[in-house]
């Protein structure tokens, strides 16, 4: 797992800029009719080459850097996901992302509030994440697995568990 650390701060004018380009785009989605040419382009426009194919996204959408975000083939999102994507979000292909789920990649420094330590999160092959469940930073969720409804995943789920509580313990094999 590769750990970084922001300091917003410091940020450059093009980084500014593709902030409020993509709050802008990402306010647009959040407005526009689902299911139309104009949707399915803000979507494009929001993610760049970052998404697959067959990608069922329901807004509200919410959350920064999309263009840390690389969405596979075949996934479903539905509304309210929110991803902090700074430190990156990877959902591979067949993945399922009930309501409310938050994807968090990024963590405030304890000592100086304004540094973000960025860790990526990791959603493999045909998991499927529960109504309200949160991902926290460095997390990987493995391939087939399920996180219950309004787990808080601290620590890395095994490929074929399911897992569920605060924070999220093993519950059993799929």
């Amino acid at each position: 797992m590769t750990e970084f650390r922001v300091d917003p701060r410091q940020t450059t004018a093009e980084e500014r800029a593709e902030g409020v380009r993509q709050a802008q785009v990402l306010f647009k989605l959040n407005h526009t009719m689902p299911f139309t040419d104009e949707y399915n382009a803000l979507v494009g426009e929001l993610f760049g080459k970052n998404i697959g194919e067959n990608v069922f996204l329901q807004t509200p959408l919410k959350g920064v850097c999309f263009d840390q975000v690389k969405i596979g083939n075949n996934v479903f999102i539905m509304p309210d996901c929110l991803m902090m994507s700074r430190g990156g979000i990877t959902i591979e292909d067949n993945v399922m992302i009930a309501a409310n789920a938050q994807l968090i990649s990024n963590n405030h420094d304890l000592h100086d509030r304004q540094i973000l330590i960025c860790k990526p999160v990791r959603i493999c092959r045909n998991a499927w994440i529960g109504a309200g469940a949160t991902i926290l930073p460095g997390v990987t969720v493995g391939e087939n697995a399920v996180v219950a409804a309004g787990a808080v995943v601290t620590k890395d789920v095994a490929p074929n568990t399911i897992v569920g509580g605060n924070p999220a313990k093993f519950i059993k094999n799929v």
